[in-house]
């Protein structure tokens, strides 16, 4: 098969270049279901996260990723389908009957972890946007995987909009404590609770 030899020289680039580092601050690399929240400032940002993984845990982990970009071309397509077996949501909700959860749902009902940004959409400046409250959603539907927060420090400084060939930096992925919905929490408490674990994992305050 072509797609697991795809996938290993994806990976490798993006651990070559970016030199990236794993540092597992309030956890460990241990084989759980799991889905990872991160921040999103790349298109890069879910290759990273994924590479920087143990082989056994990248195995059952799969990015959710919206159809609308990974949609547009066969070699897009082919990528995120084969090689990432990526969760494509809907965010244009042009079906308005269908849940754009159900996907990641159905992912996690087959046993597989998932890497998410709640930010929704690429933030091209220092700290995160607000929260969607997708990840709300998701974490009361389904409270038995664990909620890690991953903060990705520079790939937006390796490859900005616009240019073609990465620069040579550093690049540290953080993954801290894992969360859990409170009993009484509201929507907008656990947001803002979620948004400050991945605020301060970054390594300066944002």
């Amino acid at each position: 098969m072509l797609e697991p030899l795809v996938a290993t020289l994806i990976t490798s680039a993006a651990r070559t270049v970016t030199g990236a580092r794993s540092l597992w601050l309030g956890c460990a690399p241990t084989p759980v279901q799991r889905i990872y929240f991160a921040n999103h400032s790349s298109h890069g940002d879910f290759v990273l996260l994924w590479a920087s993984l143990p082989p056994a845990l990248r195995r059952a982990t799969r990015p959710v990723a919206g159809s609308d970009y990974w949609l547009k071309s066969p070699l897009r397509r082919y990528i995120i389908n084969r090689v990432f077996h990526g969760v494509l949501v809907d965010r244009d909700r042009k079906d308005a009957t269908s849940s754009p959860l159900q996907p990641m749902l159905d992912a996690l009902e087959n046993g597989d972890s998932l890497i998410i940004f709640p930010e929704g959409t690429r933030n091209l400046e220092d700290g995160l946007l607000p929260f969607k409250s997708g990840l709300y959603h998701l974490t009361q539907a389904y409270p038995q995987a664990e909620l890690v927060p991953v903060w990705i420090a520079n790939l937006n400084r390796v490859m900005p909009k616009g240019r073609v060939l990465p620069l040579p930096l550093l690049c540290t992925l953080s993954f801290g404590a894992p969360l859990a919905l409170g009993e009484d929490e509201s929507k907008e408490q656990f947001l803002a609770r979620s948004r400050d674990a991945l605020l301060a994992l970054a390594p300066e305050q944002a």
